[in-house]
């Protein structure tokens, strides 16, 4: 056996590191591992299988058309205004829609515009949108030549994303009231937003007490121990086991129970949730939605739906709880668009918060009305969905602020996309990959988990101590806790095999857990990382029975 090239007491040191910061030290072992090292066999054949960030290896390849399509038509409109080499003009709106029907018809083998034309009928007729209007908002928006008005975002694209979040994320069966919709740059600035926004509103203060649904994604983690808000936080955590070593990712009605307490302003969760990859049962929504009912009804929750395109059904708790809940969704996993940075925040018409402000003593509305009074003679009646925006802008740069024109343009062609047949069809494919990549990953390791048909597979957290007790009993287990470091595997694994994972402690999750990411490798590369996971817990196996008496 090679021990890993790391002291023990330097990988408790790292231990103390998100893991995403961690990642890199991985990262330089499995390189290590790939060099050639004086008197052994060059490895400079074996690749690096990094497991440990979720950017999907897919892409969207039909919506990108349509917005390159969209891109030459949108410059020739320019051209027609203002001809010079290199220079154009704003695109006109009057008749536009008529010349884009000639464009269409004069460009048939123009990759993309059939679905481009496609897209723009299936708005017109779902949303009873003005199609010169509509056609002029994505031309123009494409351009790229205007600020963003309105800032929170374009009127079209807008509605058209509220439709998709309805579909995709509501089950179709979205709550009456009225979903307003903040596009942002990715869904990790909606999280930013939204915290800075509640705090600067006298919604949250320093100190409060929130919850986490833990495991969960770190920034959810980190934001609240950060000086400016100082959360006293309390852990939800998914703590059941469907049977012995076996870890269900559930949470027990014990642990949702604690959302009752009313001194809990704010709950936050990821749904499915990451690492687990589940979506939120029903019997635990149930229960939430009952403690709104009864015992805490000003409760905020905070829910981020980011894989709820992996699972069949999915319904969030947006739309359950309308009016306690802020939905932050990003594009990046389905749509395979990490780099476009698309993001969007959630609020219905009629909510909690809104209300809180209101509700807000006659010295704080004085210290908010001095904040917001810039932007209107009422600034009492500004939704906080509104105050996001212009929070976003430190208030003074409220009159340019909004995401990219380009990138609300690709995000409306995204979503129309994903109402269509073709992208009920991609959507089966992208699905189908990563639970592919599930079955060859346990097939590799030996490892046997619960069947969950609210599984989104994006991810996999691997309890080791539950997995190490399906192997060989309680006593192994304990002795892997009392001999190691619970990110010793990791360590070990990435410097004898080339395989980095994360650490599922760092989400606080169990500490002897991996998480596993479904999304961004090849799809027999799961069956080795399966392999070699299993290599290192016979490893430690061997280890266990030679320290035996």
């Amino acid at each position: 056996m090679t021990e890993p090239s790391i002291s023990r007491e330097e990988i408790r040191r790292l231990s103390r590191l998100s893991p995403f910061e961690l990642k890199g030290e991985f990262i330089r072992l499995a390189r290590a591992y790939q060099e050639d090292r004086p008197g052994q066999k060059a490895r400079s054949t074996t690749n690096m299988l990094n497991a440990g960030r979720g950017n999907p290896n897919w892409v969207a390849t039909g919506p990108r058309e349509a917005m390159l399509a969209l891109g030459h038509f949108a410059l020739a409109e320019s051209r027609r205004v203002w001809t010079a080499d290199n220079l154009g003009g704003m695109p006109e709106r009057h008749g536009i829609a008529a010349r884009y029907d000639r464009f269409a018809r004069t460009h048939p083998d123009l990759p993309g515009i059939e679905l481009l034309t496609e897209s723009v009928a299936l708005a017109v007729e779902r949303f009873g949108f003005d199609r010169e209007a509509f056609v002029h908002e994505l031309t123009d928006a494409t351009i790229g030549d205007n600020y963003p008005v309105p800032d929170r975002m374009l009127v079209h694209a807008e509605r058209v994303v509220e439709g998709y979040l309805h579909e995709e994320l509501m089950d179709g069966r979205p709550p009456a009231d009225r979903l307003d919709v903040f596009a942002t740059e990715g869904g990790t600035a909606a999280m930013c937003y939204v915290f800075d926004s509640l705090l600067r509103n006298g919604v949250l203060h320093r100190g409060d007490r929130i919850a986490l649904m833990v495991p969960l994604f770190t920034p959810y983690i980190e934001i609240p121990g950060l000086a400016d808000y100082a959360f006293e936080v309390v852990r939800v955590e998914a703590s059941s086991f469907v049977e012995t070593g076996v870890r269900g990712w559930r949470y027990p009605t014990e642990e949702v129970a604690k959302l009752a307490d009313p001194s809990i302003r704010l709950v936050c969760l990821v749904n499915p949730s990451n690492p687990p990859s589940l979506e939120l049962s029903l019997r635990v929504a149930d229960q939430i939605k009952r403690i709104v009912a009864t015992g805490n009804p000003d409760l905020i929750i905070l829910t981020d739906d980011v894989y709820g395109t992996f699972v069949d059904g999915f319904r969030s708790l947006a739309a359950e709880l309308p009016r306690n809940t802020l939905l932050v969704y990003s594009y990046s996993k389905h749509f395979g668009a990490t780099g476009h940075r698309l993001g969007v925040v959630g609020l219905h018409r009629d909510n909690v918060i809104d209300r809180m402000i209101a509700e807000l003593p006659a010295a704080e509305q004085d210290r908010l009305a001095r904040r917001y009074g810039s932007l209107t003679l009422e600034p009492g009646r500004l939704r906080f969905i509104d105050r996001m925006v212009a929070d976003s802008r430190q208030v003074a740069l409220n009159h340019t602020a909004g995401l990219s024109l380009p990138q609300q343009a690709q995000m409306t062609l995204f979503s129309l996309f994903a109402l269509m047949p073709e992208g009920k069809a991609y959507k089966a494919k992208v699905q189908g990959i990563v639970r592919q990549r599930l079955g060859l990953l346990l097939e590799g390791s030996e490892l046997r988990i619960s069947d969950d048909p609210k599984r989104a597979a994006y991810y996999i957290d691997i309890d080791l101590l539950a997995w190490a007790e399906q192997l060989a009993g309680r006593e192994f287990a304990h002795y892997l806790e009392r001999t190691y470091e619970p990110t010793e595997p990791l360590f070990r694994l990435a410097g004898q095999t080339g395989v980095v994972l994360l650490n599922g402690g760092g989400f606080e999750g169990p500490p002897w857990s991996v998480r596993v990411s479904l999304a961004n490798l090849d799809d027999l590369d799961y069956l080795k990382i399966g392999h070699h996971l299993r290599e290192i817990f016979q490893e430690y196996h061997e280890e266990w029975q030679a320290s035996r008496p």
